[in-house]
């Protein structure tokens, strides 16, 4: 099965969203020191979106992405003004068919690839309708549900 996107009937425009931010890094070693720390703003909106007027966010379905680190249900943040370029990962309609795969375009050579060796790459035929609806500009992953 391809990776597929769920509602897509109704994509949801992106809306401003700030939250807290303590600024420095979290160490994934060995633990630093916790004290001193500074909390600003960060606006979530500013830092994912560049076009809010034609950004949404989409949710994934599907295990094909998963090498470019895609996981079912993770939500894609998509603009569709950007111009697609080989490499990219986009959302393509392929047939009426939504699907979220890795553009490559070189050399005459159009095709849609999936991040997972288990699925085939997508090269259209003949007469067969495939466009580009707007490349992932980045996802978000929700680790615990509440």
């Amino acid at each position: 099965m391809y990776s597929s996107l769920r509602n897509l009937s109704s994509p949801v425009p992106v809306a401003s969203l700030v939250l807290p931010l303590v600024e420095g890094r979290v160490r994934a070693g060995f633990p630093s020191p916790a004290e001193d720390f500074v909390i600003t703003r960060l606006d979530l909106t500013a830092l994912l979106v560049k076009h809010p007027l034609t950004t949404f966010m989409m949710e994934l379905g599907g295990d094909s992405m998963i090498g470019a680190g895609l996981y079912d249900g993770d939500l894609l943040v998509v603009d569709k003004v950007l111009k697609e370029a080989h490499g990219d990962i986009v959302i393509a309609e392929v047939d009426g068919e939504f699907t979220c795969k890795r553009l490559f375009h070189r050399n005459g050579i159009f095709m849609l690839r999936p991040e997972n060796p288990t699925y085939p790459d997508i090269r259209p035929k003949p007469g067969q309708i495939v466009e580009i609806w707007g490349v992932v500009t980045s996802s978000i992953r929700r680790f615990r549900k509440w």
